[in-house]
Protein backbone atom coordinates (compact mmCIF):
# COMPACT_ATOMS: atom_id res chain seq x y z
CA UNK A 1 0.00 0.00 0.00
CA UNK A 2 1.42 3.57 -1.03
CA UNK A 3 1.09 6.19 1.91
CA UNK A 4 2.50 9.20 2.00
CA UNK A 5 3.16 11.11 5.12
CA UNK A 6 2.31 9.46 9.02
CA UNK A 7 -0.63 7.41 8.89
CA UNK A 8 -3.68 9.56 10.76
CA UNK A 9 -6.38 7.64 11.55
CA UNK A 10 -9.50 7.16 13.90
CA UNK A 11 -8.58 4.87 16.90
CA UNK A 12 -11.16 2.40 16.34
CA UNK A 13 -10.23 1.84 12.68
CA UNK A 14 -6.96 0.28 14.14
CA UNK A 15 -7.83 -3.19 12.08
CA UNK A 16 -8.89 -1.60 8.82
CA UNK A 17 -7.41 -1.35 5.57
CA UNK A 18 -6.20 2.50 5.06
CA UNK A 19 -6.44 3.69 1.96
CA UNK A 20 -5.67 6.96 1.20
CA UNK A 21 -7.50 8.73 -1.68
CA UNK A 22 -6.14 12.16 -0.62
CA UNK A 23 -2.82 13.61 0.19
CA UNK A 24 -3.30 16.07 3.36
CA UNK A 25 -6.43 18.35 4.52
CA UNK A 26 -8.02 20.69 1.73
CA UNK A 27 -9.03 22.98 4.45
CA UNK A 28 -5.98 23.07 6.33
CA UNK A 29 -6.20 26.14 8.33
CA UNK A 30 -7.33 25.10 12.13
CA UNK A 31 -4.92 26.83 14.23
CA UNK A 32 -5.20 23.99 16.53
CA UNK A 33 -3.79 21.08 14.09
CA UNK A 34 -0.50 20.29 12.98
CA UNK A 35 -1.45 17.16 11.65
CA UNK A 36 -1.39 17.69 7.80
CA UNK A 37 1.17 20.65 7.85
CA UNK A 38 3.78 18.64 6.02
CA UNK A 39 1.39 17.48 2.80
CA UNK A 40 0.20 19.78 0.04
CA UNK A 41 -3.32 18.75 -0.63
CA UNK A 42 -3.96 16.56 -3.10
CA UNK A 43 -6.41 13.69 -4.60
CA UNK A 44 -4.78 10.86 -5.62
CA UNK A 45 -4.60 9.89 -9.28
CA UNK A 46 -6.79 6.94 -10.25
CA UNK A 47 -4.29 4.78 -11.15
CA UNK A 48 -2.57 5.54 -7.78
CA UNK A 49 -5.92 4.14 -6.02
CA UNK A 50 -6.39 1.04 -8.37
CA UNK A 51 -2.58 -0.11 -7.68
CA UNK A 52 -3.77 0.11 -4.16
CA UNK A 53 -6.49 -1.91 -4.19
CA UNK A 54 -4.80 -4.82 -5.92
CA UNK A 55 -2.59 -5.21 -3.26
CA UNK A 56 -5.48 -4.73 -0.56
CA UNK A 57 -7.23 -7.68 -2.68
CA UNK A 58 -4.15 -9.48 -2.89
CA UNK A 59 -2.67 -9.43 0.72
CA UNK A 60 -5.52 -7.57 2.99
CA UNK A 61 -8.43 -10.74 2.90
CA UNK A 62 -8.63 -10.56 6.85
CA UNK A 63 -9.49 -6.86 7.42
CA UNK A 64 -13.31 -6.42 7.16
CA UNK A 65 -13.43 -2.69 6.73
CA UNK A 66 -11.52 -0.01 4.91
CA UNK A 67 -11.02 3.64 6.03
CA UNK A 68 -10.47 6.38 3.52
CA UNK A 69 -8.07 8.60 4.24
CA UNK A 70 -6.66 11.28 4.69
CA UNK A 71 -8.11 14.27 6.38
CA UNK A 72 -11.48 14.70 4.22
CA UNK A 73 -11.89 12.49 1.93
CA UNK A 74 -15.78 13.77 1.25
CA UNK A 75 -13.75 16.42 -0.75
CA UNK A 76 -13.03 13.53 -3.89
CA UNK A 77 -16.30 14.72 -6.57
CA UNK A 78 -19.52 12.61 -5.88
CA UNK A 79 -19.83 10.75 -9.03
CA UNK A 80 -15.69 9.88 -8.73
CA UNK A 81 -16.51 9.13 -4.89
CA UNK A 82 -19.39 6.89 -6.60
CA UNK A 83 -17.10 5.06 -9.11
CA UNK A 84 -14.80 4.65 -5.97
CA UNK A 85 -17.34 2.86 -3.66
CA UNK A 86 -17.97 0.48 -6.55
CA UNK A 87 -14.78 -0.30 -7.24
CA UNK A 88 -14.04 -1.06 -3.48
CA UNK A 89 -17.07 -3.72 -3.49
CA UNK A 90 -15.96 -5.08 -6.81
CA UNK A 91 -12.10 -5.76 -5.48
CA UNK A 92 -13.15 -6.23 -1.97
CA UNK A 93 -16.29 -7.79 -1.72
CA UNK A 94 -15.94 -9.00 2.03
CA UNK A 95 -15.77 -5.29 2.93
CA UNK A 96 -18.88 -4.56 6.19
CA UNK A 97 -18.30 -1.14 5.83
CA UNK A 98 -15.77 1.94 4.72
CA UNK A 99 -15.39 4.89 7.09
CA UNK A 100 -13.89 8.48 6.57
CA UNK A 101 -13.18 12.07 8.02
CA UNK A 102 -15.30 14.63 6.57
CA UNK A 103 -15.77 18.38 7.42
CA UNK A 104 -18.66 20.39 7.56
CA UNK A 105 -18.31 22.27 4.05
CA UNK A 106 -17.82 18.96 2.46
CA UNK A 107 -20.70 17.16 3.72
CA UNK A 108 -23.15 20.04 3.06
CA UNK A 109 -22.06 20.23 -0.68
CA UNK A 110 -23.51 16.65 -0.77
CA UNK A 111 -27.34 16.45 -0.59
CA UNK A 112 -29.23 13.99 1.48
CA UNK A 113 -29.65 11.52 -1.24
CA UNK A 114 -26.23 11.69 -2.46
CA UNK A 115 -24.97 10.33 1.19
CA UNK A 116 -27.73 7.72 1.29
CA UNK A 117 -26.44 6.66 -2.12
CA UNK A 118 -22.60 6.45 -0.31
CA UNK A 119 -24.45 4.83 2.02
CA UNK A 120 -26.12 1.70 -0.44
CA UNK A 121 -22.44 1.31 -1.57
CA UNK A 122 -20.95 1.03 1.78
CA UNK A 123 -20.55 3.76 3.38
CA UNK A 124 -20.87 2.93 7.15
CA UNK A 125 -19.34 5.86 9.18
CA UNK A 126 -18.31 9.38 8.75
CA UNK A 127 -15.91 10.72 11.24
CA UNK A 128 -16.44 14.82 11.76
CA UNK A 129 -14.60 17.31 13.47
CA UNK A 130 -16.86 19.13 15.41
CA UNK A 131 -14.64 20.50 18.50
CA UNK A 132 -16.92 22.73 19.43
CA UNK A 133 -20.97 24.59 19.54
CA UNK A 134 -19.17 27.96 20.66
CA UNK A 135 -19.43 30.48 17.54
CA UNK A 136 -16.46 32.74 18.99
CA UNK A 137 -14.61 29.50 19.31
CA UNK A 138 -14.65 27.98 16.28
CA UNK A 139 -14.09 31.12 14.43
CA UNK A 140 -11.08 32.03 16.33
CA UNK A 141 -9.33 28.20 15.27
CA UNK A 142 -10.37 29.07 12.18
CA UNK A 143 -12.61 26.10 11.56
CA UNK A 144 -14.31 27.16 8.90
CA UNK A 145 -17.75 26.48 9.51
CA UNK A 146 -20.05 28.21 12.62
CA UNK A 147 -22.17 25.81 14.70
CA UNK A 148 -25.63 26.27 12.64
CA UNK A 149 -23.63 24.59 9.60
CA UNK A 150 -22.64 22.11 12.23
CA UNK A 151 -25.54 21.26 12.93
CA UNK A 152 -26.80 20.72 9.55
CA UNK A 153 -24.10 18.92 8.75
CA UNK A 154 -24.34 16.57 11.39
CA UNK A 155 -28.40 15.88 10.87
CA UNK A 156 -27.78 15.19 7.03
CA UNK A 157 -25.41 12.51 7.82
CA UNK A 158 -28.23 10.86 10.40
CA UNK A 159 -31.28 11.27 8.26
CA UNK A 160 -28.61 9.45 4.78
CA UNK A 161 -28.86 6.70 7.94
CA UNK A 162 -24.68 6.91 8.26
CA UNK A 163 -23.43 6.36 11.77
CA UNK A 164 -21.79 9.62 12.87
CA UNK A 165 -18.93 9.97 15.18
CA UNK A 166 -17.74 14.10 16.62
CA UNK A 167 -14.90 14.55 17.93
CA UNK A 168 -15.12 17.84 20.91
CA UNK A 169 -12.16 19.27 22.09
CA UNK A 170 -11.66 20.40 25.96
CA UNK A 171 -9.83 23.42 26.25
CA UNK A 172 -10.25 25.10 23.01
CA UNK A 173 -11.72 28.10 23.93
CA UNK A 174 -9.03 28.86 26.72
CA UNK A 175 -9.28 30.10 29.92
CA UNK A 176 -11.76 33.00 28.63
CA UNK A 177 -14.73 30.77 27.32
CA UNK A 178 -14.03 27.35 28.71
CA UNK A 179 -17.24 27.11 30.59
CA UNK A 180 -19.38 28.48 27.13
CA UNK A 181 -17.60 26.57 24.76
CA UNK A 182 -18.66 23.55 26.78
CA UNK A 183 -21.87 24.40 27.28
CA UNK A 184 -22.52 25.44 23.91
CA UNK A 185 -21.03 22.52 22.36
CA UNK A 186 -23.19 19.97 24.68
CA UNK A 187 -26.18 22.29 23.01
CA UNK A 188 -25.28 21.86 19.59
CA UNK A 189 -24.62 18.01 20.45
CA UNK A 190 -28.31 17.79 21.51
CA UNK A 191 -29.10 19.75 18.18
CA UNK A 192 -26.95 17.28 16.36
CA UNK A 193 -28.01 14.17 17.69
CA UNK A 194 -24.36 12.31 16.47
CA UNK A 195 -23.92 8.37 17.20
CA UNK A 196 -20.99 8.72 18.94
CA UNK A 197 -19.39 11.31 20.87
CA UNK A 198 -15.35 11.22 21.60
CA UNK A 199 -13.60 14.02 23.67
CA UNK A 200 -10.36 14.50 23.22
CA UNK A 201 -8.05 17.43 25.50
CA UNK A 202 -6.33 19.69 23.24
CA UNK A 203 -2.64 19.24 22.93
CA UNK A 204 -0.84 22.51 22.10
CA UNK A 205 1.24 21.36 19.41
CA UNK A 206 4.84 23.51 18.42
CA UNK A 207 4.17 23.98 14.26
CA UNK A 208 0.38 25.24 14.84
CA UNK A 209 -0.69 28.70 14.74
CA UNK A 210 -2.14 28.47 18.43
CA UNK A 211 1.20 27.39 19.68
CA UNK A 212 2.47 31.08 18.64
CA UNK A 213 -0.71 32.57 20.36
CA UNK A 214 -0.07 30.87 23.60
CA UNK A 215 3.75 32.07 23.19
CA UNK A 216 2.71 35.97 23.03
CA UNK A 217 0.02 35.31 25.57
CA UNK A 218 -3.09 35.42 23.24
CA UNK A 219 -4.41 32.42 24.50
CA UNK A 220 -4.43 30.53 28.15
CA UNK A 221 -5.09 26.81 28.16
CA UNK A 222 -7.54 25.87 31.21
CA UNK A 223 -5.58 24.26 33.77
CA UNK A 224 -6.44 21.41 34.90
CA UNK A 225 -8.81 21.54 37.94
CA UNK A 226 -10.83 24.18 34.70
CA UNK A 227 -10.74 21.17 32.09
CA UNK A 228 -12.44 18.84 34.64
CA UNK A 229 -15.08 21.84 35.29
CA UNK A 230 -15.46 21.89 31.36
CA UNK A 231 -15.89 18.09 30.78
CA UNK A 232 -18.59 18.38 33.87
CA UNK A 233 -20.42 21.29 32.35
CA UNK A 234 -20.20 19.63 28.51
CA UNK A 235 -21.60 16.71 30.35
CA UNK A 236 -23.75 17.73 32.38
CA UNK A 237 -26.10 19.66 29.45
CA UNK A 238 -26.33 16.55 27.46
CA UNK A 239 -29.96 15.69 27.82
CA UNK A 240 -32.13 13.85 25.37
CA UNK A 241 -29.55 12.42 23.75
CA UNK A 242 -28.97 8.40 22.88
CA UNK A 243 -24.95 7.77 21.93
CA UNK A 244 -21.98 6.25 22.44
CA UNK A 245 -19.67 8.51 24.77
CA UNK A 246 -16.32 8.18 24.82
CA UNK A 247 -13.65 10.28 26.93
CA UNK A 248 -10.60 7.75 26.95
CA UNK A 249 -8.49 9.52 24.03
CA UNK A 250 -4.47 9.12 25.48
CA UNK A 251 -4.71 13.25 25.64
CA UNK A 252 -7.42 13.06 28.84
CA UNK A 253 -6.26 12.66 32.12
CA UNK A 254 -8.32 9.75 33.13
CA UNK A 255 -11.40 7.99 30.94
CA UNK A 256 -15.14 7.52 30.47
CA UNK A 257 -16.69 5.65 28.22
CA UNK A 258 -20.48 4.28 27.93
CA UNK A 259 -23.29 5.11 26.80
CA UNK A 260 -26.37 8.65 26.91
CA UNK A 261 -28.37 8.44 28.99
CA UNK A 262 -27.37 5.65 30.71
CA UNK A 263 -24.06 6.31 32.14
CA UNK A 264 -24.70 9.80 32.66
CA UNK A 265 -24.79 10.37 36.32
CA UNK A 266 -21.78 7.49 36.24
CA UNK A 267 -19.92 10.13 34.27
CA UNK A 268 -20.57 12.86 36.65
CA UNK A 269 -19.57 11.03 39.48
CA UNK A 270 -16.06 9.91 38.20
CA UNK A 271 -15.78 13.49 37.10
CA UNK A 272 -16.59 14.74 40.79
CA UNK A 273 -13.85 12.78 42.24
CA UNK A 274 -11.38 14.11 39.63
CA UNK A 275 -12.09 17.43 40.81
CA UNK A 276 -12.23 16.52 44.59
CA UNK A 277 -8.44 14.85 44.06
CA UNK A 278 -9.98 11.31 44.68
CA UNK A 279 -8.92 9.61 41.95
CA UNK A 280 -5.62 8.51 40.09
CA UNK A 281 -4.70 10.58 37.17
CA UNK A 282 -2.53 10.33 33.60
CA UNK A 283 0.35 12.23 35.28
CA UNK A 284 1.91 15.00 31.93
CA UNK A 285 3.93 12.54 30.51
CA UNK A 286 1.34 9.56 30.29
CA UNK A 287 -0.86 11.76 27.49
CA UNK A 288 -0.31 11.98 23.88
CA UNK A 289 -1.78 12.87 20.89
Amino acid sequence: MQYEGTVIRPPSEWNSIILQVTVGCSHNRCTFCGAYRDKQFRIKKQAEIEQDLEFAAQYCRRQRTVFLADGDALVIPHQRMVLLFKAIRQQLPWMRRISLYANCRDILARTTEQLAQLKELGLGRIYMGLESGHDPTLAAVKKGANAAEMIKAGQRVRRAGIFLSVTCLLGLGGRQHSLAHAAATAELLCAMQPSQIAILTLMILNNTELAARQQSGGFIMPDQKELFTELRTLVAGLEGIRAQFQANHASNYFSLDGRLPRDKNKFLAIIDRACSGEMLLKTENQRAL
